[in-house]
Parts: structure tokens; sequence; C-alpha cells
């Protein structure tokens, strides 16, 4: 296989693991990145001298990358600096309702007694033990496992765990799945926020997001340099393995010939020959024939209603007072279900935002740097950044609410400097044919999860990786999907080479 030569498109995470992967087994390997790093959305900006991550700022499921890192002879805590957090976020809904959720349970439940009584926290008990459950059910079968069908999936857990399957509510929606652990409405709002880790509505996604607190519990990481330093340090490896990453380095069209992939070409109208290609890019940029109608087919046409949420993000450095923020700190909005009707209904900002914020220089202990520190605050949006574009009013309007819902819990900022946005528009630039979409296709339903594709395409010789297919988005999802891709790219190898050794005279070849 040492001849193979593999074409990987976008330095995003997936496609990072790809290349790694397919290096370390011998493949001739280049990734092309269109930005001028890698690291697709993890990635940090520059704002008045310091970096900021833009990104993703949650690393959870590390055994992901402990794995990848161990198949290709490495270790992660040999590259990566990790500190594990003990309080996983720290809550709000005005000047005198803060919750601080920890990744102990017994501390959790603690914290929700004093908040919202005995009754509450015994909920909160049980809803951990069925979030573990979900997680047990789903992690072999289906986060491990190439997409899965309904019945695949059924067969998979097999007859002994269709009880298991059952029980994990997979018909139900987040909201009301958490009706029945929790009967005040802050707490549904904090738990239900976690259908947003996926870009989805609580309102509307399966009750097996709840998966989430399980993971989380599980372990949340602050990468020391920020998510960005993880995307760079897998980049890293993939290099001294072999692969060649070229970045400023744009995809117009992948190549077939003979009805198989034969390499793509370049914005500059160069070729690069290829025998495989896996493309880490959302579905929907491939469905909209961003990389030519050969490749159209396989891609997928997501409507403005079916995709993920989008964002408005502000990176800033500033000085905080009034609110003790920690690693992570969420303001939530007074109408939950008025706010996603705002986005998804009405396809508009918010005006009572939910508010996210990530205290950069902040560690379990929440302390306060002297002067000015680093933040991202972040607000959910529709992703309608290519036919509908947030206008600059209504952005400068965002960041006016967003500033009121943080006053309303006590906090103020003062900037320090220009602060650098990120909305729909930006997002779509940054990756085409999302609409700003952060997810690809929203999960909404118990559908809406095997809707997307798998690593293997109708088309031989291309491969998809990313957070828009099989498992899912988010760091580790979407790891796991470059993992699965290049499983596929090796396996099909093998069986070709396996095939041509057992061809007869007359060209047939051994069943």
């Amino acid at each position: 296989m040492a001849d193979t030569r593999v074409v990987v498109i976008g330095g995003g995470i997936a496609g990072l693991v790809a290349a790694l992967r397919l290096a370390h087994a011998g493949l001739d390997v280049t990734l092309l990145e269109r930005a001028a790093a890698p690291g697709g959305k993890m990635r940090a900006l520059a704002v008045d001298g310091a970096a900021i991550e833009a990104g993703p700022t949650v690393f959870t499921m590390r055994w992901v990358l402990d794995e990848v890192f161990a198949e290709c002879g490495a270790s992660l805590d040999e590259r990566v600096h990790l500190t594990r957090a003990s309080l996983l976020a720290r809550h709000a809904w005005s000047a005198g309702e803060r919750l601080d959720l920890f990744a102990d349970v017994d501390a959790s439940a603690a914290a929700i007694d004093a908040f919202a009584g005995r009754r509450e926290a015994e909920g909160y008990r049980r809803f951990c033990a069925r979030s573990a459950e979900v997680y047990r059910t789903l992690e072999g079968p289906f986060i491990r496992g190439e997409r899965p069908s309904p019945v695949d999936l059924a067969r998979r857990v097999g007859l002994s765990g269709i009880g298991d399957l059952w029980r994990i509510q997979p018909f139900a929606t987040l909201w009301s799945a958490l009706g029945d652990y929790f009967r005040d409405p802050r707490l549904r709002q904090l738990f239900g926020r976690y259908a947003t880790y996926c870009g989805a509505s609580p309102f509307t996604a399966p009750a097996t997001l709840m998966l989430v607190a399980h993971v989380e519990q599980s372990g949340v990481w602050r990468v020391r340099g920020g998510l960005s330093r993880l995307a760079g340090a897998v980049a890293e490896l993939a290099i001294e393995r072999g692969a060649r990453i070229r970045t400023d380095s744009h995809v117009a069209r992948i190549l077939t010939e003979n009805g198989r992939v034969c390499g793509v070409e370049l914005g500059d109208g160069a070729r690069i020959p290829a025998d495989a290609v896996i493309a880490n890019a959302d579905v929907g940029a491939l469905g909209a024939g961003l990389f030519g109608s050969e490749a159209a087919a396989v891609g997928d046409r997501i409507a403005a209603s079916e995709r993920s949420l989008s964002a408005v993000t502000v990176c800033v450095n500033a000085v905080a007072q009034g609110f003790p923020l920690a690693h992570h700190t969420v303001f939530f909005s007074q109408d939950y279900a008025g706010e996603f009707r705002r986005i998804l209904k009405e396809r508009r900002l918010p005006d009572d935002p939910t508010v996210y914020v990530c205290a950069q220089d902040r560690d379990d202990a929440c302390a306060a740097p002297g002067g000015p520190e680093r933040l991202l605050l972040l607000v959910n949006a529709p992703a309608d950044g290519r036919e509908r574009p947030p206008t600059p009013s209504e952005i400068a309007r965002c960041q006016t609410n967003l500033s009121a819902r943080l006053a309303a819990c006590g906090l103020s900022l003062t900037f320090s400097g220009a602060p650098a946005t990120t909305g729909p528009a930006e997002f779509e630039a940054l990756f085409p044919g999302t609409g700003g979409a952060l997810y690809g296709r929203a999960s909404q339903g118990w559908a809406a999860t095997f809707k997307r594709p798998g690593a293997r395409t109708a088309l031989p010789g291309l491969y998809l990786a990313g957070g828009s297919v099989h498992p899912g988005p988010g760091v580790p999802m979407a790891a796991q999907s470059g993992r699965l891709a290049a499983q596929s790219l090796l396996a099909d190898l093998a069986s070709t080479a396996r095939s041509r050794r057992a061809a007869m005279p007359g060209g047939t070849s051994m069943p």
C-alpha cells in the first residue's frame, strides 16, 4: 500500500486524524487546507496581540485522541498538556441565581439541593444514571462503529441489548425527557442546553443527547494553548509520520476517471493525482457542487431549516467585574422556548440570548487575572449566512442584547480594545456551503442521526469525514469520523489486495 496516493481535503481535526492514521500506515498522504493553518474550527484569533480561542473550548472523550496517538506509536500526554477540570461550568439566570456543576456527581447533587431542593437533587442523580446508561448503550455499536441504520443498530446491540436501546427513549425529545427528572424549569434549561452541543434545539433534539452529562462527568479537559494547540499536535505528528500538509490550498474539484476518483484540481488549476480522496468538508458543500458535479451526488442537500445552529462569537480582551466568572460560564435567557423560536422559526437573532463565556485565563479556582483577560462570548444564531446574513445593525443589536443579559446577572465587561466578531456570514465564508451552520445537519427528531452519511460513498475512492458525517459533531466525534474514514480506506485497500492475490487466470476472482 506504500504507493497508494491519498489526498485529504480539509485540515480540521477529522482530516488531520485521517492523514495521521494513513501516513502511519505507510500511504502517500497529502492534506490540503484552504486556510493559512490547519485546525478548521479549532482556531485562535489574534486580538490586540493575544491569541484567543475562537472555536471549540470544551474537550471531552479524550479516549478517542488517546487511542489515535497510541495507534500511531505516540502518547497524547507527551504532546499536549492536559488538565482535568473539577468545576465543569457555572450557570446564572439572574444576579442572585447561580449554580455550579462539577465532575463529581455528589458535589453537583449537593449544589442542586442548595439551589432547588432535595427532590431536584434526587432527580439529578437519576438523570446521571440514565445518561450513563445511554452512553454505554451507544458507545460500542454507534460511536465506535461505522454508520448504522436503525436496523443495523438494533442488530449490533443484539437481543440482550434491545431493552437497553428502548430505555434510552430514542423517540422522545430531550426537553420532554428532562421532565421525568426535573420540575424546576431552570434545571431543564441547563440540561436542555446539551442539545446545542450539536447545534440543535432541546425542543426537537432526541433524548439520547442526555449522554452529554455522562461524557462531561467522565472528564472535561483544559488544553494548555487551547484546542487549536491540540489540532497543531495532531498535525505535527502526521508530518512526522510522513504526511504532507499544504495550507492556502483551495480544492476546486474532485476529479474522476472511469467512474472512480483519480485526484483533485486546485483553485489555480493545478491537479494532484490520487488513488483515494478523503473529503473532510461539510456534506452540504459537496451536495451544493462546490467540489464539482461528480462528487455532488454523494453529498447532502440540506435546506436552511434543516441546518444546525450558527453563532455570533466575540473574541475580546476585557476586564470583568461584578460576577465571578469560571472558565466556562453560561448566562441563561428568561424565555428559552422563545429564544429558539426566534432563531429557528423566525430566523432572527434572539432579543434575549443565552450567552456562553469562556474565560480562557481562569482555572478551577476562578481567580481573575490582573488586568484584561481573554474572553470568548457566544450567542446562538440561525444558519442563514448565505441567504440572509445578519446586517451590521443586527449584529450590533445582538452585541447590545448580549451585554444586557450579562448585566442582568451582574457582569460588566470593559473592553480593552476592539473585539473580533464572527457571525453566520463569516462562518459561511470560512466553511462554504454551510450557510454558517457549525454542526452539519441539525439533530431534529430520532431519525436525524441516521441521515448523516458514513465514511464510504457510492463514488469509488471517495471517503467522507468531519462533523457533518457519522458519528456527529464535536471535537472527539469528528476525530472519530476521521479515524473511521482511514479505517474504511485501509480495509478496502486490503480487500482489493486480497482479491488481486486470489485472481484466477482469465480475470476471475475467488469468492
